[in-house]
């Protein structure tokens, strides 16, 4: 039985694989080339993902406001209003600029109206107003400064400041404004008409005029459309008096028809 050889190399052979080596080297190339841009792609779709992430979180990020941001507001020096809930209209903003401004030059006292959607870690109006009014007018500079506040989502609000600034409101109109404007027109979402009020009020006493009066709640008086307890006994006593009446007459007119045919015979 015949072995067989291996196939000897030949000049012809080692011409065909110096010709194939340049084409395998090319498609190398192109693979690598491929994946490089490959990668390229995945790495500008994930910038692009984190930089739309970011742009939504920093579009929500006035929904997400607390007292921090209040609190980390630079002191007002133009603008007499930080409307940070997002509840004060265009006009609003205008009037109380108007009517804040004139009121600090002819009296010297500063009044800065301060929005903020809820409390979460300083619960209590009050107490958060005060940290407000220092926080921006420490030691002796808080004297004739203020702070009328308003908390939407708990529909309160408070109104406090420096010593010479709460002397000259007076604890009755303080106590009015917080417990009857604010409350009253916020829990109707009137939020604007809270704060306008409550400054012309403040303006008022300032200045020395006459202070308007509070609002009045409007309470809903719901007509009754059911009978009480005392009123169904009442009708069922007429009912009653008027079924036996019948059954009386009923009985006695058949009898007295009777009696008198007889009496005749």
């Amino acid at each position: 039985m015949a072995l067989r050889t291996s196939r000897p190399f030949t000049t012809q052979s080692v011409s065909g694989i110096k010709n194939a080596l340049p084409a395998l080297r090319t498609k190398r190339s192109l693979t690598c080339r491929a994946q490089a841009v490959s990668g390229r792609e995945l790495a500008q779709r994930a910038a692009a993902a984190g930089a739309a992430v970011l742009l939504s979180a920093g579009m929500a990020a006035p929904a997400l406001a607390t007292e921090f941001d209040i609190l980390g507001e630079p002191t007002p020096t133009k603008a007499y209003f930080v409307d940070d809930a997002s509840v004060l209209s265009k006009s609003t903003r205008s009037a109380l600029n108007k009517k804040l401004g004139i009121l600090e030059t002819v009296t010297g006292y500063r009044v800065e109206v301060v929005t903020v959607r809820k409390l979460e870690f300083e619960t209590d109006a009050f107490a958060f107003a005060d940290k407000v009014v220092d926080n921006w007018y420490p030691g002796d500079a808080k004297k004739d400064k203020g702070v009328l506040l308003m908390v939407t989502a708990g529909k309160e609000g408070a109104v406090t400041g420096g010593e010479g600034f709460v002397s000259a409101v007076g604890d009755d109109l303080i106590d009015s404004i917080s417990g009857d404007n604010i409350p009253i027109f916020a829990e109707e979402e009137r939020y604007n008409q809270a704060v306008l009020s409550s400054v012309d009020r403040l303006e008022a006493q300032l200045n020395g005029q006459p202070v308007p009066e509070a609002p009045k709640r409007q309470d809903n008086v719901r007509q009754r459309t059911y009978k009480t307890k005392e009123e169904t006994e009442k009708g069922k006593t007429v009912t009653s008096t008027v079924v036996l009446s019948l059954l009386l007459i009923a009985c006695i007119v058949p009898m007295l028809q009777y009696y008198g045919y007889t009496a005749r015979d």
